[in-house]
């Protein structure tokens, strides 16, 4: 019963994405892609300070990939970039995404934070 809860916000994300599109004024932009199925993801990035004060990502792929991208434009905002830089794979997926994930899965669950990760290594 609770998977089927997050199946749906994750459904909800895929459906309605928070933060899609590009800034125009950004300060860093990475992108990616996961080979194996193909998803992929841009991330745009407006620092604040020491901390994110914009995000954006575009993309297109799976359900999981982009809702994972739309959870991770939600929470990324305020944070400062040493949070970012220090947050495991296996945390955003248990903390935020809160689905239980196949190894086949991983690389699309973790794509959209390996993107962002390595946006803020430019800076």
């Amino acid at each position: 019963m609770i998977e089927e809860i997050y199946a749906e916000r994750i459904l909800d994300h895929y459906r309605n994405p928070r933060n899609y599109g590009k800034l125009k004024k950004y300060d860093v932009k990475a992108r990616d892609v996961n080979i194996p199925c193909g998803d992929e993801i841009e991330i745009f990035v407006k620092m604040k300070g020491n901390k994110i004060g914009k995000i954006k990502f575009t993309g297109h792929g799976c359900a999981i990939s982009q809702a994972a991208a739309s959870i991770l434009s939600e929470i990324a905002k305020d944070l400062p970039k040493k949070e970012i830089e220090k947050m495991s794979y296996e945390d955003f997926i248990k903390k935020h995404l809160k689905i239980n994930i196949t190894y086949r899965r991983f690389g699309c669950a973790t794509l959209a934070l390996r993107v962002l990760k390595n946006a803020l290594k430019k800076l």
